[in-house]
């Protein structure tokens, strides 16, 4: 039977940085904002590295309870914020625009954890079908049931 959509499917990886909320990169500019704020989270340089060396998506997530390598458990369950906390950037690409993403920006993520998953990425989108292949329900519109019983 043939199907109104196709899936194409693409080799790519999956990397994973692991650091603490309260991480900051070195400090860039020179203004007494730079000075007071300590440099941007480093998650953040992550992903705004990520952004210009055009990888497919970087995302934080945060956590609420765990670790990272050596470091103690940290929980989210006080009443005020945590910065020892753990998060990881996630980053998504081919795997030699990931490679070279960590070659690039080692000095953003020296003495982190990170990890390298191969992932698939499945791009969906529109098949044009013959009207010999398609049957009355992908004539039918886009999310539209059909309905076999009388009225």
């Amino acid at each position: 039977m043939a199907h109104r959509h196709q899936v194409e499917v693409r080799e790519v990886g999956q990397v994973r940085i692991y650091m603490m909320q309260g991480e900051r990169s070195k400090k860039s500019g020179k203004g007494l904002k730079s000075w007071l704020s300590g440099g941007t989270p480093l998650y953040r340089a992550i992903i705004k590295a990520a952004k210009q060396d055009g990888l497919l998506n970087a995302t934080a997530h945060h956590t609420h309870y765990g670790f990272s390598g050596n470091a103690k458990v940290q929980s989210g369950d006080l009443e005020m914020p945590n910065p020892s906390l753990n998060l990881y950037v996630e980053l998504i690409g081919p795997r030699d625009d990931l490679e070279l993403f960590c070659r690039k920006h080692g000095s953003l993520l020296k003495g982190k954890v990170v990890l390298y998953k191969h992932i698939e990425h499945w791009e969906i989108s529109a098949r044009h079908l013959h009207s010999s292949e398609a049957t009355e329900e992908e004539y039918a519109e886009p999310d539209t049931v059909l309905n076999d019983e009388p009225e």
